[in-house]
């Protein structure tokens, strides 16, 4: 069962069902996808962007020893893909997509999209040392705070 990102549902290591691979090195492991759902009636488009969590791949490798600072960097992994959620509903409400020549535009926008997602996933671990690093830790997490302020009016609907 996936989990749709709320600012008022945090994730709890309970969220966390998933089992680590024996070659796993880190303590924790957030799986969280961008779900892109499209459609065209009557050659009108929509669409649908969620940030998901996907409890059954995330994992916590001892969660008797998770500690609250590495649920903090996990949620975080979680509230960047919300912002690339949100990104990307902004910019497919800015661009006019055409039912009849959705693709390429469609393929190549969403496309840019998880590639900047991903690369600000792998900077945030590199930066942050995985959270080890707390001064970075609360860096990032002001800086996503402020950027999902300034995208509010493309949050999730309920």
């Amino acid at each position: 069962m996936l989990i749709p990102w709320s600012a008022s549902r945090p994730l709890t290591w309970d969220d966390f069902q998933g089992k680590p691979l024996p070659a796993d090195q880190m303590a924790a492991l957030t799986a969280a996808n961008i779900d892109v759902q499209v459609g065209c009636k009557d050659y009108v488009f929509s669409s649908e962007v969620r940030a998901v969590f996907m409890p059954s791949e995330s994992w916590a490798r001892d969660k008797k020893k998770a500690t609250p600072e590495l649920l903090r960097h996990e949620q975080l992994h979680f509230n960047i893909t919300e912002l690339h959620a949100r990104m990307l509903r902004q910019k497919i409400s800015i661009i006019k997509l055409d039912c009849e020549h959705l693709n390429p535009a469609f393929k190549n926008l969403t496309n840019a999209a998880f590639s900047a997602w991903k690369r600000e996933e792998f900077n945030y671990d590199r930066e942050t040392n995985h959270g080890l690093n707390a001064a970075k830790q609360t860096y990032w997490e002001t800086q996503v705070q402020q950027r999902l302020a300034l995208l509010e009016q493309f949050a999730s609907k309920p």
